[in-house]
């Protein structure tokens, strides 16, 4: 188990353009806030899910976990998982935001993030997944999955929804034979005092160009320490990635 130095926080709430409730959505049996309590739970002994609905409060406790109510007028899990911290009381150093979609999180990347902070110099930490060279153009391509560039460091330079690198003089069918391309994993992890700070950030223009928050911390100053996994997560946002989802747990129990 992780030490109390980290607490873990699963914003969640009801509200969603794409899949109204999904946290309370069926999988396998069990609500997908369920799945990612459970698994979060066999890593961090202080571990929390935030939520502005009584609903998904009442779901959380009724399976036995721990639940604290949020405003619902917050601008990203990141100032919910604040809100949290605070009424928590807690005195962890680290504040780990795990997505309340994500639920095949797995052990290994919840450690491999919070060893980013035995680096002293890391403020916040996230991960990173390498593209195979086998996959499609289209997923490189896709928006919805941010890309990053990172120095010798494994430190953030920049993320993007747009392919980066660009590789001049190179056909894009060859893009991924000739570099390795890195897909961000939504996973985040803070220093108390940064997590403070990023709340009382004003929006950025690289922020608002990408609509991705990150940028926001980057344009700030803040560092942003990455670590590679090589495990693939299915998070769901909409109710063809439950159905993406109920396959994949199909053949995890084969």
């Amino acid at each position: 188990m992780i030490s109390t130095k980290y607490i873990a926080i699963i914003p969640a709430r009801y509200a969603s353009s794409r899949f109204p409730a999904k946290p309370l959505a069926i999988l396998g049996g069990k609500p997908v806030i369920q799945w990612v309590y459970e698994r979060v739970n066999t890593v961090f002994q202080n571990l929390l899910v935030a939520t502005d609905d009584e609903r998904i409060y009442g779901c959380v406790t009724a399976f036995g976990g721990n639940a604290v109510m949020t405003r619902a007028d917050h601008r990203s899990g990141t100032d919910r998982c604040h809100e949290a911290y605070l009424n928590s009381k807690s005195k962890a150093e680290v504040v780990v935001n795990i997505q309340g979609d994500e639920p095949f999180i797995h052990s290994e990347q919840l450690e491999t993030v919070t060893h980013c902070f035995d680096d002293e110099a890391c403020q916040i930490a996230t991960l990173i997944k390498p593209f195979k060279s086998t996959d499609t153009l289209d997923a490189l391509l896709n928006p919805n999955s941010p890309k990053v560039v990172v120095d010798k460091k494994g430190y953030a330079m920049y993320f993007s929804r747009s392919v980066i690198p660009f590789l001049r003089n190179v056909p894009k069918d060859d893009w991924l034979k000739k570099h390795t391309y890195y897909k961000h994993i939504g996973l985040y992890a803070y220093r108390a005092e940064v997590l403070k700070q990023i709340t009382e950030m004003q929006q950025t223009p690289l922020e608002l160009c990408e609509s991705l928050e990150q940028l926001r911390w980057l344009e700030h100053g803040l560092k942003i320490k990455t670590a590679l996994t090589n495990r693939e997560t299915i998070g769901i946002d909409t109710p063809e990635d439950l159905k993406r989802a109920e396959q994949f747990l199909k053949t995890m129990q084969q």
